[in-house]
Parts: C-alpha cells; sequence; structure tokens
C-alpha cells in the first residue's frame, strides 16, 4: 500500500486460488481494499496472500478453504470472514467450473459439476453475502456470468452458457428488489487468458491478457456498474450483436 493511502473496506473474492479471482485479489489489494480469499485450494490461497502481504505490508488479507457447491460451507465461511475482517463491504462470486460435454454424448457428470458449481454455488454465495448486507444495510454483490450468459452455445459451452445465464437473472432479480444501500452487480467476462481457457487459448477470437481483462473488470465494478461487458472492447458491440446474430454465426464465438 503506498504510504498516506487509506484503506478503502474489504472485499470477499471466491475462486481466488487461480486466473480470474487470484488477479482480481492482486488489483484490489493495491487499490487498498482488505482481502477475504476463498477456494478450494488452500496452499494457493497461503502462497497469494504472502504475495499481497509483501507487496502492500498495510494490507489484511484472510484466508478460507471453500467447496461453493456445499452451501452450508458457503454460508459458513462468508460469516467467518465477515467476523474476521470486521465487515465486508463487497463479495465477489467468482468461483466457476468450465468442464463440459455437449448433452447426450456420456458428460452427464461433468455437466452436473459446472451446474452447480456455476449457478447452485454463485445462489449460496448470493444468499450468504445478502444476510450480512441486510443485516447492515448496505454492500455490494458482484455477480461473475460471462458473455457466453447471453446466447446458447453449442457442444461443451451448452451448460455453461446456460448456468451463466442464470446467474445473470438472479442479479436482475436481486436489483428488482430495489434495496436501498445494496448494489448488485452483473459483469460479463469476454475472452480473457485463465487456467480454465488454457487449452483453447489459440483458437479463441478476442483473447486478452489476464492483468488486462481483470483491471477492466476491476474498473466496471468500482464504478458499481449494475451490468458491464468487459473489456468493453470489442465485447460491448459483440454482445449487443449476438442478441440479433442467427445462431449460425453466434456458433462460431464457441
Amino acid at each position: 500500500m503506498r504510504a498516506g493511502q487509506q484503506r478503502r473496506g474489504s472485499i470477499v473474492i471466491t475462486g481466488a486460488s487461480s486466473g480470474l479471482g487470484a488477479e482480481m485479489a492482486r488489483q484490489f489489494a493495491a487499490l487498498g481494499y482488505d482481502l477475504g480469499l476463498a477456494a478450494r485450494r488452500v496452499e494457493r490461497l497461503a502462497e497469494l496472500r504472502q504475495e499481497i502481504l509483501a507487496a502492500h505490508p498495510d494490507r489484511r488479507v484472510e484466508v478460507a478453504a471453500l467447496d461453493v457447491t456445499d452451501g452450508d460451507a458457503v454460508h459458513t465461511v462468508v460469516a467467518e470472514l465477515d467476523r474476521r475482517l470486521g465487515g465486508i463491504d463487497r463479495l465477489i462470486a467468482n468461483a466457476g467450473s468450465g468442464t463440459g460435454a455437449a448433452l447426450g454424448t456420456g458428460g452427464w457428470n461433468a455437466n452436473k459439476i459446472t451446474a452447480e458449481t456455476n449457478f447452485v454455488g454463485v445462489l449460496a454465495q448470493a444468499d450468504a453475502a445478502m444476510e450480512v448486507f441486510r443485516r447492515q444495510g448496505r454492500g455490494h454483490l458482484v455477480l461473475i456470468s460471462s458473455m457466453s450468459a447471453v446466447r446458447g452455445m453449442r457442444r461443451a459451452m451448452t451448460t455453461y452458457a446456460a448456468s451463466k445465464a442464470g446467474v445473470a437473472v438472479a442479479a436482475e432479480g436481486l436489483r428488482a428488489e430495489g434495496l436501498s444501500g445494496i448494489d448488485i452487480s452483473v459483469i460479463y467476462p469476454g475472452y480473457i487468458a485463465s487456467e480454465m481457457n488454457a487449452h483453447v487459448r489459440d483458437r479463441t477470437p478476442f483473447l486478452v491478457d489476464t492483468a488486462t481483462g481483470v483491471q477492466a473488470m476491476v474498473t466496471a465494478i468500482e464504478k458499481r456498474r449494475k451490468k458491464a461487458y468487459v473489456p468493453v472492447w470489442p465485447w460491448v458491440l459483440v454482445g449487443a450483436a449476438m442478441r440479433f446474430l442467427p445462431l449460425a454465426v453466434v456458433r462460431k464465438l464457441s
């Protein structure tokens, strides 16, 4: 933390052991936030914690083991991080799964994991966070969706896209409550380099590096945008076009 920089609040990030979650942790720490980091791979969280504290020794970084498909554990961990951080100002439901197979091809278990992680797990995180935010009368819930949520995607992407569409609708439902003091954001990342897409990077259009893509996410989150396609170029235009393009064209993006 830069000399004289004030603490800006506390953020809980799930799926923080790698990829977009880990990079968000680095960038939010640099902005002055204390962090609660949760993921299944606690050894990676410990390494990330040490990295962040070495760069920003005045920050507070709490870590917790968490499988978001365990709803009871989600509520327990969020409540514990709320206690350890002295309050939660923002929760980013980032944990996700990209595994999957075309329906009817023997990939039921992979699709089930993705649906449970990306949708049911997000509902659990949202429920736990909203308990905290309703009680304190303020907060910022951020749900990470995907550009694939805009339209149906083919084969291995079908379940993933459907689960991310569910996330976006859940965010809209929460906003419809018109809760005073509580902001709800849904972020639609385009193709940002991460562990999840490492196996398809050579054929992924408009791919940006992790730091660049996450910077766009952080900017949108800091502005408390209700809905944001990131990075803005080209995904704002792509997102608008995808709603009207024939499926024969949309399929080329998946």
